[in-house]
């Protein structure tokens, strides 16, 4: 059975919350068995394998009580075996940036592929912006000049829209995506994917709502996110 897909719209440890509401609800999708101490990937492709992004995946996973690696591209450590380290994992958490550059290396590698067999066999995904845009059959991005709708890894049907209150482009553009189901996640939402279907949102904000528009749905619709607290973290 494959494992859950966490599509974030913004926020978490990566835009600097130390609370790690997210991260925590995250986590908590990993089966109960391999909960212990948890094997968490972090690959920071899409922000070209920046120091800061890898730095502060370790201080938050770690804090979590996580066993925490990241799998960078550049440069390409061929040491490692790629595949077998996202296979061992038990959440593979994908940082921001590039989605056309980040699919484009994943590709060239065989990486796709790797992750593939990884959610098939249990691991969790998650990720923020990019890295919630990837597993959808389009996303919509600013990796493109003036913004556009692209072709992703297409495990999930229809468009996605990271930051879809951010910015007043975005909107417009997911809500005349022709690829339908179309999903929105706001700054501070996470939409939950099981066997190809949403399942649920939740917010680390008071309130908060995914938007979205199924196959004869004529419009966008608010569906409510469930607010996960404002638990803080503790130095």
């Amino acid at each position: 059975m494959s494992g859950s897909i966490a599509c974030i719209g913004g926020g978490g440890f990566l835009m600097d919350d130390a609370r790690l509401v997210q991260e925590r609800w995250i986590l908590s999708l990993v089966p109960e068995v391999r909960r212990a101490r948890p094997r968490v990937l972090f690959l920071g492709t899409a922000g070209g394998d920046g120091v800061v992004g890898q730095l502060k995946a370790y201080k938050a996973f770690t804090h979590l009580g996580c066993e925490i690696a990241s799998l960078p591209f550049f440069p390409y450590e061929m040491t490692r075996d790629y595949a077998a380290e996202a296979r061992a994992a038990d959440l593979v958490y994908v940082g921001g940036g590039n989605t056309v550059a980040m699919l484009a290396v994943w590709r060239e590698f065989g990486f796709d592929r790797a992750l593939r067999e990884a959610w098939e066999g249990g691991t969790v995904l998650a990720g923020i912006s990019a890295g919630a845009n990837c597993w959808f059959e389009h996303y919509v991005t600013d990796s493109v000049p003036g913004g556009g709708i692209r072709p992703g890894l297409g495990w999930l049907p229809g468009t996605f829209c990271p930051h879809l209150d951010s910015e007043p482009w975005r909107q417009p553009m997911l809500a005349a995506a022709t690829a339908l189901p179309a999903f929105g996640a706001p700054e501070g939402v996470v939409i939950r994917f099981d066997d190809g279907a949403m399942t649920g949102a939740v917010t680390d904000r008071e309130t908060g709502s995914a938007m979205v528009r199924l196959a004869g749905e004529s419009a966008l619709r608010a569906v409510p996110a469930r607010a996960l607290g404002q638990a803080t973290a503790s130095n």
